[in-house]
């Protein structure tokens, strides 16, 4: 009998163009039946009639003009063509099943690799994910971190989590979060320093700001109070770093809602008066439409989107 490996060699096919073959259901019914020896067991092994089985081996043998199959004594027995069919109709199918499991594995499971504000992750998404791995933990999720946009075709990522207008070209995108913008201050700095009853106290403080200072000058316009002059503040490029300078009772941050949040609940940090800026953007996620319902990106959604309602 001639080997598969010695056939594969003798009849290389070079060009994907130059592939004839046969329908699928036809190779996998004789695939079963080769294994087998029984059109019954292999009919039973794919859930349709012996009949079927029977119909698509004909079919098979019609197209390659060679019989397959003897029947001898109410069995089957392959013939020289059909042993020389066989192994390679069965390593292919094997092939394919495996190509096809490992799709599946690294669709369930695996590394995410997300891309994020290092603001966010410090200060919202970080103390969340352990939760995440506790529950998932067939997936590994990597943080990448930056503000730049994501090329999702060239970049090894698979979503972003970003801060923005919510327009991004060519991406699917899930609106997350809303954010508003209020004043917060150590609660030991309240205690000590002067008291705070209108929105002109606030400038007896140093002033905490990102790397968007003018939204202190919103906030006081939003306030009442006009030409405040906040030259005596304290620039700092990341916002999480402004909130971990407030805690610090280094002066009064104007706090994102978002990433205030679990230090006002803490009690490291207190909320001043009752007024509040709208933030020009909010929270996406993003991500290629190539990918966008696999397993493991839904998983993550639906779990950032679960965490999201724990924390309204």
């Amino acid at each position: 009998m001639i080997l598969f490996h010695e056939l594969n060699n003798l009849y290389r096919i070079e060009s994907p163009m130059a592939r004839q073959l046969p329908p699928l259901n036809g190779l996998r019914a004789f695939e079963a039946a080769a294994r087998h020896l029984s059109f019954t067991k292999a009919a039973d092994e794919l859930f349709v009639t012996q009949a079927a089985i029977s119909h698509q081996v004909k079919g098979l043998e019609d197209s390659i003009g060679h019989a397959l199959f003897n029947r001898v004594n109410r069995g089957l027995k392959l013939t020289p063509e059909g042993q020389i069919l066989y192994p390679a109709v069965s390593d292919g199918l094997d092939l394919m099943a495996s190509a096809l499991r490992y799709l599946h594995e690294t669709d369930n499971a695996g590394t995410l690799t997300i891309s994020t504000m290092d603001s966010f992750a410090a200060g919202w998404l970080v103390p969340k994910l352990a939760g995440f791995r506790q529950q998932y933990r067939e997936i590994d999720v990597r943080l990448a971190m930056g503000d730049r946009l994501v090329d999702f075709a060239h970049d090894e990522v698979d979503l972003a989590i970003r801060y923005g207008p919510g327009h991004y070209p060519g991406c699917e995108t899930c609106h997350l979060m809303d954010e508003v913008i209020f004043p917060v201050i150590s609660p030991d700095l309240l205690a000590s320093g002067p008291p705070i009853n209108t929105p002109d106290d606030i400038l007896k403080y140093t002033l905490l700001h990102d790397i968007m200072p003018e939204d202190w000058n919103k906030w006081f316009s939003q306030a009442g109070v006009s030409n405040p002059g906040i030259a005596g503040s304290l620039s700092i490029e990341h916002s999480y770093l402004v909130i971990q300078a407030a805690v610090a009772g280094q002066g009064i941050a104007l706090g994102r809602s978002v990433l205030v949040a679990d230090q006002i609940a803490s009690g490291h940090l207190v909320r001043l008066l009752d007024i509040s800026l709208p933030a020009s953007y909010a929270y996406y996620m993003v991500g290629p439409p190539t990918i966008w319902n696999r397993p493991k990106i839904k998983i993550f959604r639906d779990w950032i989107m679960e965490q999201i309602a724990e924390s309204k």
